[in-house]
């Protein structure tokens, strides 16, 4: 587990998702009607759970819970797009780590937060320097993503077809991270 702070946020840390122990939190989280983009608004905490362990023996895509100030704020996903979720719709180089985010739902929303988040989850996936660029596929209705991405030095690269939605296929590299968020940090 690692950790960050961001300036007036606080500190991120990242564990990884148990499935059995986080099926209920991560099923309030991936269900809220915030979350629409996740595609899980019509699961069970089982279902939550099932797709959770696949994710978990999966030897290409893990699952992490993010701690905001020790507690969890925030799910992240991380995958190999040559070996998941992007297989045969891109040409994957060395180095590509594809990412998912989602901010858990609050009743107290932290200005900045959401910012912070996909920042600290950037940082947490550059700290391998094997990592050269990451990877998202977000829907292309997802303007808010969009903007955060583009926050965080993400370029569209295309649109693509996957069989859940449609979607812009981001690319971001270690030194576009670097110079989108170098004054912020």
């Amino acid at each position: 587990m690692s950790t960050a702070t961001t300036r007036a946020i606080g500190t991120f840390a990242f564990r990884p998702l148990d499935p059995l122990a986080d099926a209920e939190l991560v099923h309030s989280w991936v269900t809220h009607p915030k979350a629409a983009f996740w595609m899980m608004q019509d699961h069970s905490v089982a279902d939550v759970r099932r797709d959770y362990a696949a994710i978990a023996a999966h030897p290409h895509h893990d699952a992490f819970i993010g701690l905001h100030d020790g507690e969890p704020a925030f799910l992240m996903e991380r995958y190999d797009p040559s070996k998941a979720e992007l297989v045969g719709l891109y040409e994957a180089r060395p180095g590509d780590v594809g990412m998912h985010f989602l901010v858990a739902p609050t009743d107290t929303p932290l200005h900045g937060f959401t910012r912070a988040v996909i920042t600290a989850v950037m940082a947490e996936l550059f700290r391998d320097p094997a990592t050269e660029r990451v990877v998202v596929e977000p829907d292309v209705r997802n303007e808010a993503v969009h903007a955060l991405n583009a926050a965080v030095g993400f370029e569209i690269v295309e649109r693509i077809a996957k069989p859940e939605k449609d979607a812009y296929l981001s690319v971001c590299t270690r030194e576009q991270f670097l110079a989108a968020v170098g004054a912020a940090r």
